[in-house]
């Protein structure tokens, strides 16, 4: 067992900027604190997003702090382009990140240390940077008769690019960025798209400014201190009317029908009789945040979230939830990073040191 003052669990977005703000005021790597990552490499859930999706094409990523992404080809995937700056990134402040590490719990320990479980060993640590993010888990709805399909269903989390639905017929389900995405990549080289959301798609026209974004933050943040699971910042903001989805919503592309009944063996039908045929089912139903190892913590509200104060979880001020509802964006991680370690110096200064785990 290591004792250490802070272990940081995700070295996406959040977890790197927490890890640089920990080096930047004193903290040294491996020895004041570590950070954990199950990724193979650096970049987050950046290293598994689509070829398609270039760095052109991503919207709103704001550079980690001190160290600005300059130069970047906006034709490459995003996920060579990120992946490799994000690799620069740890390199240039020496974050050591240990990977491939997979936690699996984290408990209450002795002398006020929470014990962190991992594939490396255990961790015994006086606060936690919980940076996991929500790629890890697809969210998969269930509806009647979906084991009864005998085409393909996949989720957003395994979308292989659109030359995999050429000449197919294709039903794509979900109202957010990314399935707007994949019907306006799929509906060039498929034989027929269908959009299907739960609720009405909302397009935002005009500037979206820091007072917009602020509002549309506060919603998320609301859900958070009530102790609700989290909506993702863009379910709050709408999806923006731009050239492309202009062009895809004049050529039909975009035609939205309400959500289905039920799964067929060839498709999908409506209680009014209305059906759809179709070869694959593409399920682009957002993400949940993977916060399952610290089920034995009880941090769990009624509503099912954590209920969060700024980063800190309110059941326990150990522990800090970064890119987690309100700071899940870019930017958000980027600024949650800064403030829980300016929570955790706090925390740490004025408690009394516990004795080190043997």
């Amino acid at each position: 067992m290591r004792s250490v003052d802070v272990v940081v669990i995700g070295a996406g977005q959040a977890g790197l900027s927490a890890a640089y703000h920990l080096r930047r005021t004193g903290f040294e790597p491996d020895r004041d604190f570590v950070v954990l990552d199950h990724a193979p490499r650096p970049g987050g859930a950046w290293q598994f997003r689509w070829p398609s999706l270039t760095y052109g094409k991503v919207h709103g990523m704001h550079a980690l702090p001190g160290m600005e992404l300059t130069g970047a080809d906006p034709a490459r995937p995003s996920s060579e382009v990120i992946g490799g700056y994000f690799t620069t990134y740890e390199e240039t402040f020496d974050l050591r990140v240990h990977r491939p590490v997979d936690v699996t719990a984290v408990r209450e320990g002795e002398h006020g240390r929470l014990l962190v479980e991992t594939s490396e060993g255990t961790y015994a640590t006086r606060a936690l940077i919980n940076a996991t993010g929500t790629w890890d888990r697809p969210f998969w709805p269930r509806y009647p008769g979906q084991e009864t399909f005998r085409g393909r269903q996949l989720h957003t989390a395994q979308y292989p690019g659109p030359q995999a639905f050429a000449g197919q017929r294709v039903i794509v389900v979900g109202g957010g960025a990314s399935g707007t995405q994949h019907l306006m990549e799929i509906a060039d080289v498929a034989a027929a798209t269908t959009w299907v959301t739960r609720r009405e798609p909302v397009f935002r026209e005009g500037p979206f400014g820091e007072v917009e974004g602020r509002a549309a933050v506060a919603l998320v943040e609301e859900r958070v201190r009530q102790g609700l699971p989290p909506r993702s910042v863009v379910s709050v903001t709408g999806l923006p009317l731009n050239d492309a989805i202009r062009d895809a919503r004049a050529r039909g592309i975009l035609d939205r029908l309400p959500m289905f009944d039920r799964i067929t063996p060839t498709g999908v039908a409506w209680d009014d009789g209305r059906t759809v045929d179709a070869d694959v089912i593409l399920w682009a139903t957002g993400f949940r945040a993977v916060i399952d190892h610290l089920a034995p913590l009880r941090l769990r509200e009624p509503g099912g979230g954590i209920r969060v104060e700024g980063t800190r979880a309110v059941r326990d001020p150990r522990i800090h939830l970064v890119g987690y509802g309100p700071s899940a964006s870019t930017i958000g991680a980027n600024r949650a990073g800064r403030a829980a370690v300016a929570d955790i110096r706090r925390l740490l200064r004025n408690a009394p040191r516990p004795v080190a785990a043997r």
